[in-house]
C-alpha cells in the first residue's frame, strides 16, 4: 500500500505521515528531507542552491542516513531546500530514489509537494495537508525556538510566504493537491484529531483499517 500525502511546510504532514505508517506497518519517507540534505550539501561544500550544477552535484552525493542528519533543521538548509527543489534536474536526480522507496514491499507512506501528483500518482489514498499560514508560521516559530535558534515571528511568517510562494509557482512539479486527494485543514486540529480524519479517510478508500 502506498498513501502520498502532500502539503507546504509546518501544516503537520510530517508527524501525520509517521503516524500512519506506524499504525499500517510501512515504512516512511520524509521526502523533503531528500532536498533539505542537498541544500544542506550545496551550502557545507560553499556552493549556491540556486547554481543547477552545484545543487544537482549535491543531489547525487545524497546517502540515506543524510536524511537523518540534525542539520537539516535549520531554517537555512529548509530555505535551500525550497530553493534546489525548484531545479528540474534535481528533481530528476531523486525521482527514481523515491519511487523505489515507495513500491517496495510492504509498501510506503511518503510526505512531500508532489507525491499523489507526480512521484506516486498511482498511490492508493492521497491526502493534501494544510493549515492558515499563520498557524504554520507560528508552529515553526515554536519549533525553531524550542531548538534554541535566535527567530523572530514575523521574520518566520515572511520566509513561509516566499518560499509557499516558491513552492506553488515552480514550473515544475509545483505544490498543489491531486485531485482525488482529500483535504485536510490542520489550523484547529491538533495531532490526535488529524489522525483520526486521515485513518477515517484511509480506511473509507483502501479499506485497511
Amino acid at each position: 500500500m502506498i498513501v502520498a500525502i502532500d502539503g507546504p511546510a509546518a501544516s503537520g504532514k510530517g508527524t501525520l505521515a509517521r503516524r500512519l505508517a506506524a499504525h499500517y506497518g510501512l515504512r516512511h519517507l520524509d521526502t523533503g528531507a531528500l532536498y533539505r540534505a542537498t541544500g544542506w550539501r550545496v551550502l557545507a561544500a560553499g556552493g549556491d542552491p540556486a547554481n543547477a550544477a552545484d545543487a544537482v552535484n549535491a543531489a547525487g552525493e545524497i546517502r540515506p542516513e543524510d536524511t537523518g542528519r540534525e542539520e537539516l533543521r535549520t531554517d537555512r538548509v529548509a530555505q535551500a531546500a525550497s530553493v534546489v527543489a525548484a531545479i528540474p534536474a534535481v528533481r530528476d536526480r531523486l525521482l527514481a530514489f523515491q519511487r523505489d522507496f515507495a513500491r517496495t514491499p510492504p509498501g510506503a507512506v511518503l510526505d512531500g509537494r508532489d507525491i499523489g501528483t507526480v512521484v506516486c500518482p498511482e498511490a492508493d489514498a492521497k491526502l493534501f495537508v494544510t493549515a492558515s499560514i499563520e498557524a504554520r508560521a507560528r508552529r515553526r516559530f515554536n519549533e525553531l525556538r524550542g531548538r534554541g535558534e535566535d527567530v523572530i515571528y514575523s521574520a518566520v511568517l515572511q520566509d513561509m510566504k516566499q518560499r509557499d510562494a516558491r513552492d506553488s509557482g515552480r514550473a515544475v512539479a509545483p505544490l498543489k493537491p491531486a485531485e482525488d486527494a482529500f483535504f485536510l485543514d490542520t489550523s484547529d486540529l491538533d495531532a490526535d484529531q488529524a489522525f483520526a480524519a486521515a485513518l477515517a479517510f484511509i480506511s473509507e478508500k483502501t479499506g485497511r483499517r
